[in-house]
């Protein structure tokens, strides 16, 4: 029991997935409008670097939600309702969202992160049913697992949703290594490293999970999401810059 206990537990987890969030949007809102309206030759090419540099940081958040999102799926009693849940908090943090990236109240040409984990979540439930068909022949499953997982990654695609049909291959892949802590990191850290290559650091502290829940900050998780994404869109307003897309 005490080697279980070493580690970091899901709420450590997510305040990694938070901190490095933050610095990502910073960069993406605050950071990224400032060098989009400043004069050429005023800007030095160290604010660049600091902009590439919280967003390499950032990319470490989106691996994390996949993996604890598949956590929350195994160990869960109320899949529908966490899918219901994570499509809700989807739609009501549209304009937020939009403000922060694209200086409108609605955008339809780019989606927040969480109707992506609502599709991989819908993915995984899918698959999840189909492997208790064991009546079904293999060959079948197969065919049935391969076209639920592209439906999933095209919805994605069509909806352009934040990390598009990347974002879902990684959750699915994240869900069929479950369980095996070794496989399911190397098969994270392949699924990312073609596309998204600091993403991968996020797996160090995936390795090092505990299984063990932590603090109860679920809802603050879904607070600080809008929240913070407003007070950056405001942010960028007093700074006169809040009229710039970003996206």
């Amino acid at each position: 029991m005490s080697e279980q206990r070493r580690g970091i537990s899901g709420s450590s987890l997510k305040l990694i997935a938070v901190v490095t969030m933050l610095i990502d949007h910073i960069a993406a809102t605050v950071l990224a409008r400032f060098l989009i309206t400043g004069a050429e030759g005023d800007i030095s090419t160290g604010w660049y670097v600091l902009y590439q540099a919280m967003r390499s940081i950032g990319r470490i958040a989106f691996p994390i939600y996949c993996f604890l999102l598949v956590e929350g799926f195994i160990h869960t009693r109320s899949r529908k309702k966490n899918a219901l849940r994570l499509f809700l908090f989807a739609i009501v943090y549209v304009i937020t969202f939009d403000l922060a990236f694209s200086s409108k109240v609605l955008e339809f040409g780019y989606q927040n992160v969480f109707f992506t984990l609502f599709l991989g979540l819908v993915t995984i439930m899918l698959l999840a049913e189909v492997e208790k068909r064991q009546e079904w022949g293999i060959g079948l499953r197969i065919l049935i697992f391969a076209g639920i997982i592209v439906a999933g990654m095209l919805a994605a695609y069509a909806l352009k949703t934040d990390y598009s049909y990347y974002g879902v291959m990684c959750i699915v892949v994240l869900y069929l290594f479950r369980g095996r802590r070794v496989p399911q990191v190397l098969a994270g850290c392949a699924s990312f490293f073609w596309w998204e290559l600091p993403a991968v650091l996020a797996f160090i502290p995936i390795y090092f999970y505990n299984g063990k829940r932590g603090w109860n900050i679920k809802y603050f998780f879904y607070l600080f999401y809008p929240v913070h994404l407003l007070i950056l869109y405001f942010v960028c307003v007093i700074l006169g810059t809040g009229a710039v897309p970003v996206v």
